[in-house]
């Protein structure tokens, strides 16, 4: 049985800090499964969502917890709520300001409707202009957690960010973007005109809550 915690862990600013507190969870076999540094008001923290493969995984953690408040090194241990918990599945919209905001209305009042029902889904937006500026913004989906769809909205795309289309979707990242011109069309999973319709499909697509997917559609480009 495969059990998970997430920590919020403030360590000391010194040397080695890191070290001493992932030697500890592996003497537990606890295996990081993501983590992530912050500063908050001039103090270091860690968040980190940790797993072990244990029967009696619980009682482990509790130990673990336990030892790691125990580190010289280690000023506060919580035991708080994982991110995927709180925020859930992602999805970004990236392109111009007007078309990104009425993308997002789609997507965040779809997303309401889930959520309500036990569904966690978050809507993250970014207004960029220029060919690598957006190139560079599409790059970096894949290196953000939990994201599951990109949505473009613009009227002209392609290019460097075609490339990056390309590169995103062989994480498993679904693409949608508006009926636009240029090359990025060509290289997306699905297609929209209506904005807002873009923002609900993207949501329906990963909610476990609904029926419809992308990849049940015959034809990728949709307009309405």
């Amino acid at each position: 049985m495969t059990n998970k915690i997430a920590l919020w862990i403030e360590p000391k600013n010194v040397v080695g800090a890191l070290r001493k507190i992932a030697e500890k969870i592996a003497e537990f076999n606890g295996n990081i499964v993501y983590i992530e540094q912050f500063e908050r008001a001039g103090r270091m923290r860690l968040y980190m969502e940790l797993e072990i493969e244990d029967e009696q995984s619980d009682k482990k953690f509790e130990n673990l917890i336990t030892r790691l408040k125990e580190l010289d090194v280690a000023l506060s241990v919580e035991n708080v709520s994982s991110f995927n918990e709180i925020y859930g599945k992602r999805i970004i919209v990236i392109g111009g300001g007007a078309q990104v905001a009425a993308v997002a209305n789609g997507a965040i009042s779809e997303a309401d409707r889930h959520n309500i029902r036990g569904e966690r889904i978050s809507v993250d937006t970014i207004p960029v202009i220029g060919e690598h500026e957006i190139a560079e913004a599409v790059r970096g989906v894949a290196r953000l957690p939990r994201a599951k769809t990109l949505i473009l909205a613009g009227s002209l795309m392609g290019g460097e960010i075609s490339k990056a289309v390309e590169e995103v979707k062989r994480y498993g990242i679904k693409v949608i973007c508006l009926n636009m011109a240029g090359s990025v069309p060509d290289h997306a999973d699905l297609i929209v005109t209506d904005p807002i319709q873009a923002g609900v499909m993207a949501v329906m697509d990963i909610a476990s809550t609904a029926k419809f997917t992308i990849d049940k559609l015959k034809s990728k480009k949709r307009v309405f």
